[in-house]
């Protein structure tokens, strides 16, 4: 016979389940309604802004530039433009699954997903194109390391501020995910006026505010296998980073390049007076010809190999 006192408890407990569930419940539609109505979706269900970029220029020299996490191809649209205006380049920079879109997309995707759309997009322009680079930014980065690392045929990768090591909240957070997930149903984002000091550049951002703690899970992955990986990449690489940047500080930042032992060469970029999305910030101009650069010294001139072939 079950007693008073454990009846009572039981009740409790339930009283306390539901009370739960309908806070939890209230903490993510809020969430998800902020971010709805900061930035609200189109009727094709994405963002205005943050849709795919694509620009042709070369017959023969694609770029495909990779966006970071939570964010959008807004943050590499001032680079692609350059690249394809200035110097010749086709340049493509797809939206990646989950993201410029709604919270709930966001949640319903993953590395996986995320890993596999950059693997298509890369081979869809490398059947398109004799030559493509690569450039990541940020999450980017890292899922560009690892596009690297499996063709030894690559002519040149940019990493911008790459992240390649999760600072140590991210990575105690990780192997919590799943518990943290049942208390909160999203973290909040972060601090957009470190990771853009340039106010105009800062308000055109499109990224989310907020993220579920099993994508931040996934971020963390996305780092550590990316970390790994940068062993196996030969391609000439280029790694720049902003001495400001709270997300990848500077000692962080410093033990990048020797991750990429293979590499036939391998080289550091220090970048200031911005924060982590070097892109769009006042240290912009140096990133994009500091990447024009690099691509043209070991991938060519786009706009040569045009001339030759016409």
């Amino acid at each position: 016979m079950v007693s008073p006192l454990l009846r009572w408890m039981a009740s409790l407990l339930g009283v306390a389940l539901i009370a739960h569930a309908v806070v939890y419940w209230t903490r993510a539609m809020r969430a998800r309604a902020a971010d709805a109505a900061r930035l609200p979706p189109g009727p094709d269900g994405i963002i205005p802004g943050a849709q795919s970029i694509t620009l042709h220029a070369s017959t023969t020299h694609a770029v495909l530039l990779i966006h970071g996490f939570g964010d959008t191809p807004q943050t590499v649209r001032w680079l692609s433009e350059y690249l394809h205006r200035e110097h010749g380049w086709s340049t493509h920079a797809p939206l990646l699954p989950g993201h410029g879109r709604t919270l709930a997309e966001f949640d319903r995707s993953g590395a996986t997903v995320w890993r596999t759309a950059v693997h298509a997009e890369y081979l869809a322009l490398k059947a398109r194109y004799e030559t493509v680079v690569l450039v990541g930014l940020s999450m980017g980065g890292a899922l560009a390391t690892m596009e690297a690392a499996d063709d030894g045929s690559l002519k040149a990768l940019v990493l911008l501020a790459p992240y390649l090591t999760p600072p140590a909240s991210a990575q105690r957070l990780a192997p919590l995910a799943n518990v943290i997930s049942l208390m909160i149903p999203y973290l909040k984002g972060g601090d957009r006026e470190r990771s853009i000091f340039d106010p105009a550049a800062r308000a055109l951002a499109l990224g989310y505010g907020a993220a579920p703690p099993k994508r931040v899970r996934d971020l963390v992955s996305v780092a550590h296998d990316a970390r790994f990986a940068a062993a196996s990449v030969l391609a000439p690489t280029l790694l720049m980073h902003s001495r400001s940047d709270y997300r990848i500080p500077v000692p962080l930042a410093e033990a990048h390049p020797a991750l990429f032992t293979q590499a036939v060469v391998r080289e550091q970029e220090w970048v200031e007076g911005c924060g982590h999305v070097i892109t769009v910030d006042y240290c912009r101009e140096q990133v994009w010809a500091s990447t024009a650069r690099w691509l043209a010294r070991f991938a060519g001139s786009p706009r040569d190999a045009s001339a030759q072939v016409s």
